[in-house]
């Protein structure tokens, strides 16, 4: 999985306090190694994860080893990113985007938070 200071790897024994649990919105990545759209999407979110620090905060669940939390969002595909306020999802999109549409996707989101 490709690692970033900006972009947190969470797993089945943390993702209750990182996500459910965070004060900010927060970006859920679901990704794997082998997924190419994945790597094309990361460097966007590590972009956004510091131009947006202060109102989201973005991390990531590797689908291969965190398979639970995948299971219980219904991710069936990768990159899947979910956006979760206040202990719920909010938002979901499947697929890689170029940052601009990403942003254009996410700002209601943004906008809320």
């Amino acid at each position: 999985m490709i690692r970033t200071e900006t972009v947190t790897d969470v797993t089945e024994e943390t993702f209750d306090a990182e996500v459910l649990g965070a004060a900010l919105s927060v970006l859920v990545k679901f990704t794997a190694d082998w997924c190419g759209p994945c790597r094309q999407l990361a460097p966007v979110l590590r972009e956004i994860a510091e131009e947006e620090a202060g109102r989201l905060r973005v991390v990531q669940v590797d689908v291969d080893r965190q398979s639970p939390i995948s299971v219980r969002y219904g991710v069936l595909a990768t990159p899947t990113l979910m956006v979760f306020r206040a202990g719920e999802p909010v938002a979901s999109i499947v697929g890689a985007r170029p940052k601009r549409k990403l942003l254009q996707e996410l700002a209601d989101v943004l906008d809320r938070t």
